[in-house]
């Protein structure tokens, strides 16, 4: 009877005691690929299938064409309308590029970069929960050499005055250049 007691003890702590190293060594589930993407809620579609080198290339030699939409809110009066369009969000993604370009150019441009900017329209009746509400916008940059999309990323930015937007332009193309 003793011996079938202490194998039970001796099975109950070498249990326990993997249960409590996996949950130690165990990866927390919304840790992020780079550390800027925890700040707010990203989501990134990486194409293992694309040459994601070369499109790395293009882009740090300056060989890509970047597009650029807003999608203002419709319900409620947009605050964006006032201190962002199309031309000076363009600017704002350019200036955060030039700070991962090479001087080295050529004229490839097979590239491209499709900024999307979307302000968060907290009067939209299809929004069904408080946490919907918010943030302020998302930025998603998509990434497509030959047509083919190679990377995509969406980031939220919270303040509606923009003033967080240029940093989360700079995750993304962090994000975007340091895939592996």
């Amino acid at each position: 009877m003793n011996k079938i007691l202490y194998a039970f003890i001796g099975l109950f702590i070498i249990a326990t005691s993997y249960g409590v190293y996996t949950q130690v060594t165990k990866k927390p589930l919304n840790t992020k690929r780079v550390s800027c993407q925890n700040k707010t809620t990203t989501f990134e579609k990486i194409n293992k299938n694309a040459n994601i080198q070369e499109a790395k290339e293009l882009f740090l030699t300056s060989n890509y064409d970047l597009s650029i939409s807003i999608d203002y809110s419709k319900y409620m009066k947009s605050n964006l309308k006032d201190i962002l369009d199309e031309q000076k969000l363009e600017k704002m993604i350019k200036d955060v590029i030039s700070n991962y370009e090479d001087e080295d150019k050529s004229v490839k441009k097979n590239l491209t970069i499709h900024a999307y900017l979307y302000e968060n329209d907290k009067e939209d009746k299809g929004k069904k929960s408080k946490k919907a509400k918010l943030y302020a916008g998302y930025i998603l940059m998509e990434f497509k050499l030959n047509n083919k999309s190679v990377y995509k990323i969406q980031t939220d930015y919270m303040n509606m005055d923009t003033s967080d937007l240029k940093e989360r332009i700079d995750c993304s193309i962090k994000s975007f250049v340091s895939i592996k």
